[in-house]
């Protein structure tokens, strides 16, 4: 993790001891770093457990793990692993995985479905089996950390550890939930970031835990971008211990569903955000609002190729009021527009309307904006009803400086 932090960071919060869930770290060393970069939590019996992962087309063994897994609906254990990302290696990245895990039910005495395992780092290089099974070793008699060190452990090329906190109530019983999350860099999710966990102590079933994460996840992280970069890594996964003793929630229909959802969705939300505002080189953290599209998914389109435009990105972090990459964003999605009803605002300032320059437009205020660190851009189709809210970062000659040399 850099040692200088983002302009952009924020201060890790107050995060609650979750009830079901022992956290360790510990130094596998798998970079020459004074660092811990093994993850290690134990679940109490009866977790449950779900889960989204990358839309990539060449996953990690990791992945694919998890996925099998997931179907079984019960956890035990999670590994995260920093500093490899165990991707594109083979036979060697499976049995890599399966010794991890394999380690871990010999020290549980769980089921291999019950282990979750995660990996994050350089690709192309097979996790070192002894250095993980050495690391492993030592988180089993490591010391209980907290959340900050979880997550700082958890991190690569992140300047800043990330988490958040978030409450609701079921019934008369108040549940918790926190998270922790690493990404700053191959941000373009499609599903979630690079890797997130969730814990809570609701008890709840775990398909509907995972319409509830998929739902989160479709509104939060599927809505981020950093640098148009899809990972080959990407999981998110949520834990339910069930020690708040709630009555449990099996489905949309159970008394405190909604709540349970709408913290769910918040938490999945600021954990997003961070990422963003950990943006490799980000100065500037950008929201686009897409109204008046075809529909939402066009909507959504349309404002990933604005979030995603090198020359959009490239403008916000010069703090030049470009208004017209913005048009050039629209026409490229592909998605239905008008040109002669296309509307733009950055900030609080219309720029064009109706596919014209605002007449005597005053770029001033518009300069101003620009200036701080957070931008608002607005982008009316004037078509229909769909809408989305993008979130993503500027591009900036720090990007370039932190992957030329990724690998050194």
């Amino acid at each position: 993790m850099s040692s200088t932090a983002s302009p952009l960071a924020r201060p890790f919060p107050t995060m609650p001891a979750m009830a079901g869930v022992t956290v360790r770290v510990a130094r596998a060393g798998y970079k020459d770093w004074g660092r811990c970069d093994l993850t290690f939590a134990e679940l109490s019996p009866g977790t449950t457990v779900a889960g989204v992962t990358t839309t990539s087309k060449c996953p990690s063994p990791e992945v694919e793990w998890c996925r099998a897994a997931l179907s079984n609906g019960r956890a035990r254990a999670l590994v995260v692993n920093a500093g490899n990302a165990n991707a594109f290696t083979g036979a060697r990245g499976r049995v890599a995985v399966e010794a991890i895990v394999a380690r871990v039910v010999g020290h549980l005495g769980c089921a291999p479905t019950e282990v979750f395992v995660a990996s994050t780092g350089v690709i192309g290089t097979a996790l070192p089996v002894p250095k993980a099974e050495a690391g492993l070793d030592a988180a089993f008699i490591a010391p209980p950390c907290n959340w900050e060190d979880a997550a700082r452990t958890i991190g690569t090329t992140d300047t800043f550890p990330k988490g958040a906190a978030t409450s609701a109530i079921i019934g008369d019983t108040q549940v918790n939930l926190v998270g922790i999350i690493k990404g700053s860099g191959m941000i373009a999710p499609d599903m979630a970031t690079m890797l997130g966990f969730i814990f809570t102590d609701a008890a709840v079933d775990s398909a509907f835990l995972q319409r509830a994460l998929a739902d989160a996840n479709h509104a939060s992280f599927s809505c981020i971008t950093v640098d148009s970069d899809t990972s080959t890594s990407d999981t998110v996964l949520a834990f339910a211990t069930g020690k708040a003793g709630n009555a449990p929630l099996v489905d949309a229909e159970s008394p405190g569903a909604d709540a349970f959802r709408a913290a769910l969705h918040a938490l999945c939300l600021d954990l997003a955000h961070l990422v963003v505002r950990d943006g490799e080189g980000a100065t500037k953290f950008i929201r686009i609002d897409v109204t008046g599209a075809e529909s939402d998914r066009s909507a959504h389109r349309i404002g990933m190729s604005i979030a995603n435009s090198p020359l959009v990105k490239t403008a916000i972090a010069g703090e030049d009021a470009n208004w017209g990459r913005v048009v050039m964003a629209v026409g490229k999605a592909g998605e239905p527009a008008d040109r002669d009803r296309l509307s733009i605002r950055f900030g609080t300032t219309q720029v064009a309307a109706n596919g014209l320059a605002v007449a005597d437009y005053d770029e001033t205020p518009v300069t101003a904006h620009l200036k701080g660190d957070e931008i608002d851009i607005g982008v009316d189709l004037g078509i229909g009803s769909g809408r989305a809210t993008i979130w993503t970062c500027d591009l900036t000659h720090g990007y370039i400086s932190i992957n030329a040399d990724y690998r050194s």
